[in-house]
């Protein structure tokens, strides 16, 4: 058995159930963004895609954690 996610990718389920597109999709939405201050990002998820702030966030600060923007 596999040990649950921690920190932001513990939020991954619960966005792919309630917005119904995979993770991957998201991060790579993040990474072709012209933006790329972490706020700027979570803010235009909300507007542009309707996520809420901590799903925004989420996926945010996993991306920029993994990439070398």
């Amino acid at each position: 058995m596999t040990a649950p996610a921690n920190g932001p990718a513990s939020y991954f389920p619960a966005i792919e159930k309630k917005y119904g597109r995979p993770i991957t999709e998201w991060k790579d939405l993040i990474r072709t963004s012209p933006l790329t201050k972490h706020m700027e990002l979570v803010t235009w998820l909300k507007t542009e895609h309707g996520l809420g702030h901590g799903h925004a966030n989420a996926l945010v600060a996993h991306t920029l954690a993994n990439d070398t923007r």
